[in-house]
């Protein structure tokens, strides 16, 4: 049935639009960004667009967006001023975004980042199920925007199955606001050993991206040390947007590392 709150006309991009547009953008690939795209082939039947549109939309939000555009490059020119405007808004609102694409998904029956139902939430009312979907959904945003910035790719080591990789985030969940703990640029794709490590402050990573291991696992006899050794003072595999804010990073050097 046709979906009469978008009809297929030579229009202007609604907000609505752009936002559903904006977290596709944030969660496909490098070079998955095109016409064939079954997301974006989705997302352009459910507006009544076409897949070419879609695709030169996502294009746009590369002009806008800082954690591409840091170093020289550049996205198509031809974006809106209401491009502009939302990009702004949620580059420094992450969790709105992920809230109002999720509302908007619901009415227009898009698929979801994770679906909340009564068998996922079986006690909860009133705003602790609004606070489980948020928690939820910005879980799953943060792991799809970085499996799409480190192209599904650890940053440590290049290791590439799904299932052997984590979301990993630089400054501690439980020490961010809720802005913070969806923030791709809080974030690193790492193996399930890294991560640990990581985690538990065995290994950062410095202001220029190169991995920092602690002496306590390169230690001569360290059971380790094969395993972290080689990595130390290399630079990690950088994201094609997304890239780790400097604030996170030194946040985790002063509170999390354990250097000694």
């Amino acid at each position: 049935m046709e979906n009469k709150s978008f009809k297929r006309t030579q229009r202007n991009w609604t907000r609505e639009e752009i936002i559903l547009a904006l977290e596709l953008y944030c969660i496909i690939p490098k070079g998955q960004d095109t016409v064939h795209n079954k997301s974006i082939i989705a997302l352009a039947k459910a507006i009544n667009r076409t897949p070419d549109s879609i695709k030169f939309k996502l294009q746009n939000f590369k002009s806008y967006d800082p954690s591409y555009t840091y170093n020289g490059r550049t996205g198509l020119s031809h974006g809106s001023q209401l491009d502009e405007k939302i990009c702004n808004e949620f580059f420094q609102n992450w969790e709105a975004l992920i809230v109002e694409t999720d509302n908007i998904k619901i009415g227009l029956d898009l698929p979801r980042l994770v679906e909340i139902n009564d068998y996922t939430i079986k006690s909860p009312l009133g705003n602790d199920v609004e606070k489980i979907r948020k928690e939820r959904i910005g879980q799953s945003f943060f792991r799809c925007a970085l499996l799409a910035a480190y192209n599904g790719k650890c940053c440590v080591t290049g290791i590439s199955i799904p299932e052997l990789l984590r979301a990993s985030h630089i400054k501690p969940w439980s020490k961010c606001n809720a802005n913070e703990k969806t923030n791709p640029q809080n974030g690193l794709l790492l193996n399930a050993l890294h991560d640990a490590a990581f985690d538990n402050g065995y290994m950062t990573i410095s202001s220029d991206y190169k991995i920092i291991v602690s002496k306590k696992l390169l230690t001569k006899g360290s059971s380790g040390r094969a395993f972290f050794e080689k990595y130390h003072e290399q630079k990690i595999i950088l994201p094609s947007r997304f890239l780790p804010e400097e604030q996170f990073i030194k946040y985790h050097n002063k509170y999390k590392f354990k250097e000694e």
